[in-house]
């Protein structure tokens, strides 16, 4: 027992340190409050979401197309004009003047000849210098230097009008999903705690560790692209942790004052007990998201820094602002008013009978009947997860995003005239090896096959070259040929084609030895992105599944436990998924919840929602086990240790579950398909795993297990460094008289 009691000691030593300097820990963190505000509201002026994927031929081809070419797609902005004739030369004249004069609205903004797009469009790029989150700020500068010019309709479109007009959808969005968390997580609070003061201390801690992270990623976002996704992230994960370690902290320290301690010795005695299990949960959080961060793909990286920055900050705060609140609010801060009892749970104190409850009557219903149980929630689970054998990913689809800002009309009228593949068709990079090696006859014949190899294939809608202009750079090494597909870059056709290019269509035009092919451009940079992604997914899975083992086996000190609970939520998350391809895929929920109907998931979406479910559906998992280990430390009886865990527990993490399930369904309420997506797989996991998981699927298997659930052997435990716990004998279901 020596580690566990190093570690207890180690707790007590740090928390009695912050009950001697309790004031200014909280003013220091009252502080991080203030300027993490203060940040969040300067935030959005650093986002974007670019996905570059670094090491593969399409950020090959950008790169050359960039430096050779002038080519900067990303902060190049796209005028596009509605007229009633786009052949009519005046016409033409009149608006190229206007788009060269607006064009300097933009630092360095230049504009280019407007090119038709159908009988009556006309549209052109203004590029400048300029990366995606500097060009962005430009959006209506540009906009109002084009006016209303006589005869036309005048759109700004391309990536950054794009995203400057969906900065504050995110943040319309974030408003709606704070709507809905915040007054369910209130209610919640008053169920738990009645009317009291105590109903302050969660909103705080969660207002203290959302800011405290908004800062910190206010920093970085200096240093590293940072999505725009990642606000509402952390906003809304954010509540749903902070308020959830807290709701865990101060029910436990109201127990302890039950119980008849003083105010300090309860403070202590919760940070050992209920504080542990809030630290031990926090790294099972950051270990799923913290793996996220060797992801090779800039877009995940960052999501990944958001993300992990919630439990790192979460457990900051656990350690030092939540013991510091307790003391600074007391016995009288934390006491219930005596009105207004209906609206709380009651706090059940430590010599009540636990036998005769909803959950000890339900934990020994399970234990008699333990195979059926487990048995039936496996099937349901299983059943759930049936559905991801539909599941399709893309890199991206605009079609996921609001369509009413003047940036996506525009972008779907050049769509409806060109076609949804030339807004981002393929583009073909050759290397001729040498200067004028571009235009060496036997290139150049090459090139001729190739653009006849890409006229047949059913998916191009027209593929374009020439020996001059844009096609060729100005030395003659490089040529482009640029492909415009049917279907929009993300979708399944145009990646099938994107696969196809490279392995058939380019080989097959037999380019000379020397000259360099490479496909790049939107179709192939998704397919990059996805294959990147998840060539590394499994590895990441193996890494969150191991060193969330050792962490559970050292927590519940028990070889099998932290093997059930890596299992079970396999589980949730297979589940989860088959969730999103129900509602997204198949509609259903559509007409009722507003979502999106959508064929395909946003790529990201899988991964970082399993780094982020199995953290926290671990949460429940260490709370019940480690109240359940308790127990089982005082009685050394297994069914007793399960029922006494389960009344301990089930009420507070039924609350605290529905705390999540209200901040998770805050990312469904907005209009961005991607958080839609993510909202949902988060709120069904952590749905099934505080209910048929947790509530009725572990104790039934604990109830199996026995007494190995309790088995730590010498060798394991001094990899882990804690006491062993050897195997002993267990009284048999029902337990005896008491």
């Amino acid at each position: 027992m020596t580690t566990n009691l190093a570690a207890t000691n180690l707790a007590g030593t740090c928390t009695r340190w912050v009950l001697r300097h309790r004031w200014p820990v909280a003013i220091a963190w009252l502080a991080i409050l203030v300027v993490g505000f203060w940040a969040s509201a300067r935030l959005s002026d650093l986002q974007s979401n670019v996905f570059s994927v670094p090491g593969t031929d399409s950020e090959r081809v950008r790169t050359v197309l960039e430096q050779h070419f002038g080519d900067r797609s990303d902060g190049a902005f796209t005028v596009v004009f509605r007229v009633a004739d786009s052949a009519d030369p005046r016409t033409v004249s009149r608006l190229q003047a206007v788009v060269d004069r607006a064009a300097h609205a933009v630092p360095s903004g230049q504009g280019e000849p407007l090119v038709p797009a159908g009988p009556h469009v006309l549209y052109g790029n203004v590029i400048s210098t300029l990366d995606l989150a500097q060009a962005k700020g430009h959006t209506d500068e540009l906009l109002r230097a084009l006016g209303h010019p006589a005869g036309a309709r005048a759109y700004v479109t391309g990536a950054p009008a794009i995203q400057h007009d969906l900065d504050p959808i995110f943040n319309d969005d974030l408003q709606k999903g704070e709507a809905i968390a915040l007054p369910i997580a209130l209610l919640v609070l008053l169920a738990v705690f009645g009317l009291s003061l105590a109903v302050t201390i969660p909103l705080l801690f969660a207002a203290c560790t959302v800011f405290g992270t908004l800062g910190i990623v206010y920093v970085a976002a200096h240093y590293m692209t940072t999505p725009t996704y990642v606000t509402n992230l952390v906003f809304l994960i954010g509540i749903g942790i902070a308020i959830d370690y807290s709701l865990l902290i101060v029910y436990r320290f109201r127990e302890e004052l039950g119980r008849g301690l003083e105010v300090e010795e309860a403070v202590l005695r919760t940070m050992e007990t209920a504080g542990r299990a809030v630290i031990v949960s926090g790294f099972t959080v950051a270990i799923g998201l913290a793996l996220l961060l060797f992801m090779p793909l800039p877009f995940m990286r960052a999501m990944g820094v958001g993300g992990f920055l919630i439990p790192i900050v979460s457990i900051l705060a656990a350690a030092t602002l939540q013991p510091a609140l307790l003391s600074i609010y007391g016995r009288r801060g934390t006491h219930r008013a005596p009105v207004a009892n209906w609206l709380r749970l009651p706090v059940r104190q430590a010599g009540d009978d636990v036998e005769h409850r909803f959950w000890a009557r339900l934990a020994r219903s399970i234990m008699r009947h333990k195979w059926w149980y487990v048995a039936g929630i496996s099937a349901v689970l299983v059943v759930g997860a049936i559905p991801v054998g539909w599941l399709q990913l893309t890199p991206g689809a605009t079609a996921g995003i609001p369509q009413y800002p003047q940036s996506v009309q525009g972008l779907n009228a050049l769509e409806g005239a060109l076609g949804p593949g030339a807004i981002a068709p393929a583009q073909v990079l050759v290397d001729g090896g040498r200067p004028g090696g571009a235009r060496s006859p036997e290139v150049e014949a090459a090139i001729t096959r190739l653009v006849g190899e890409l006229a047949r294939d059913p998916e191009v809608a027209a593929a374009y070259h020439a020996d001059n202009g844009r096609f060729v750079d100005r030395t003659g090494r490089w040529a482009q040929v640029i492909v415009a597909t049917r279907h929009e870059y993300g979708s399944e056709d145009a990646q099938d084609f994107a696969r196809r290019l490279r392995s058939e269509l380019i080989p097959a035009a037999r380019f000379p030895e020397g000259a360099d092919v490479r496909a790049g451009g939107a179709p192939p940079q998704g397919v990059d992105f996805l294959d990147r992604a998840y060539g590394a997914f499994p590895w990441l899975v193996l890494g969150v599944l191991a060193l969330t083992y050792l962490l559970l086996m050292r927590a519940f000190r028990s070889m099998v436990l932290p093997l059930k609970a890596v299992i079970l939520n396999l589980l949730s998350v297979a589940a989860a998924y088959g969730a999103l391809v129900l509602v997204f895929r198949f509609g259903i929920g559509e007409d009722a919840f507003g979502l999106y109907q959508f064929p395909q998931i946003e790529g990201w979406i899988p991964i970082f929602l399993f780094a982020m479910i199995f953290g926290l559906s671990m949460d429940y998992e260490v709370f019940l086990v480690s109240r359940m280990r308790e127990a089982w430390d005082e009685t050394q009886d297994n069914g007793r240790a399960v029922a006494i865990g389960l009344e301990r527990t089930g009420r507070i993490i039924t609350a605290a579950a529905i705390v999540m399930v209200a901040a998770f369904s805050g990312f469904m309420a907005g209009s961005i398909v991607g958080l839609q997506e993510f909202g949902c797989g988060l709120a069904v996991a952590i749905f099934l795993d505080a209910t048929l998981v947790r509530g009725i699927l572990v104790p039934a298997l604990m109830a199996i297990m026995g007494r190995y659930n309790w088995w730590l052997p010498a060798p394991m435990a001094r990899l882990v460094r804690v006491a062993p716990s050897p195997l002993v004998e267990v009284p048999p279901w029902p337990p005896r008289p008491v």
